[in-house]
């Protein structure tokens, strides 16, 4: 029997990220992200945006992989993003007894979609392209994001290659 856990979600953080550090060395970044679902409302027949709130984890797992770093550092309240992770059910008991579960987005992969909102990084108010990189080998490359409402124009600015003729394979 054949099983897929995977989430892939454009959106907006709905809160900074919180960051726990264990004994271990270890690091979680804990953070609200929403997305929105589009609708159409039955009585005016038009399209509204209803949001879905998640909550999302983002560890600092093996090395080369510090996502709750890169979290951390480039991700705040507001800010675009894209990822992409899996489902973990977390389960415990309340105070009162009673047996509780929620649903939440392990991140696996992250790209950033927003601008810096400092110009630390040689004036170019743009992601650190090296950092972005780094986060997946197999993230989606900027021009073929999913689009999203309100989106900026490109995350990242792209050179241009001049091809002839001669360079078409067919």
């Amino acid at each position: 029997m054949a099983n897929l856990n995977k989430v892939m979600l454009i959106g907006r953080l709905t809160r900074d990220p919180e960051i726990r550090t264990f004994a271990n060395g270890g690091k979680v970044a804990n953070f609200g992200f929403a997305v929105n679902n589009r609708k159409k409302n039955q009585s005016t027949g038009e399209w509204e945006q209803e949001p879905v709130f998640v909550d999302i984890k983002a560890f600092n797992r093996e090395k080369g992989r510090q996502l709750a770093d890169l979290v951390e550092q480039y991700l705040h309240k507001g800010n675009q993003a894209y990822i992409e992770g899996h489902l973990q059910l977390d389960q415990w008991t309340s105070q009162d007894g009673q047996k509780q579960s929620r649903l939440r987005i392990v991140l696996d992969e992250l790209q950033f979609l927003e601008p810096r909102a400092d110009a630390g990084m040689g004036g170019n108010n743009r992601f650190p392209r090296a950092a972005a990189d780094s986060v997946s080998e197999n993230s989606i490359p900027p021009a073929e994001a999913p689009a999203y409402e309100g989106a900026a124009a490109e995350p990242y600015t792209a050179t241009a290659t001049s091809r002839s003729e001669e360079d078409i394979p067919f």
